[in-house]
């Protein structure tokens, strides 16, 4: 009598069955991939202190309009938005928030959040909503804060010359 092993095994000719990929998530996997494996916006803020920071942000807030489009909950819109804020805040301070750059990536951060509330993202409670409002507060203060300081610097250039 022949074993299990004995036996010929089927080979399935036939292309493995992949989930269909959503193109949002898969322009925002390119999109991090660029930014921060590729040390993009780590590169553009050493370039132009400040203003390299606040080009990343914008071109971070990608995420968050997808996350916005499918009404994720506010709570992880808030967290996108503080990672983005946090990654601002943090490339401000020249070199340091370089280095900072290559570390937090903030675009594959929200990416994961992106990726793992796909299937869902839950009812908003007004708890949600004020965290909310609090991190659209903070993500624009600290843009604010960045060109502030940025045109200080200018002035202060400026002043020298």
């Amino acid at each position: 009598m022949a074993s299990t092993r004995d036996l010929p095994v089927a080979v399935s000719l036939e292309a493995p069955v992949r989930p269909r990929s959503d193109p949002d998530i898969e322009r925002m996997r390119r999109l991090a991939s660029l930014l921060d494996n590729y040390f993009i916006d780590p590169v553009i803020g050493l370039l132009v202190p400040g203003g390299g920071d606040v080009v990343g942000s914008l071109l971070g807030l990608y995420s968050v309009a997808i996350a916005l489009r499918r009404r994720m909950s506010p709570v992880i819109i808030a967290r996108m938005l503080l990672n983005l804020g946090l990654d601002a805040l943090l490339g401000i301070v020249p070199l340091l928030g370089d280095l900072t750059d290559v570390v937090f990536k903030a675009n594959r951060r929200n990416l994961a959040l992106l990726e793992q509330r796909a299937a869902g993202g839950g009812r908003a409670t007004a708890k949600d909503w004020l965290i909310l409002a609090g991190a659209v507060v903070a993500f624009v203060a600290t843009i604010a804060l960045v060109i502030f300081l940025m045109g200080r610097v200018v002035r202060a250039i400026g002043s020298v010359v």
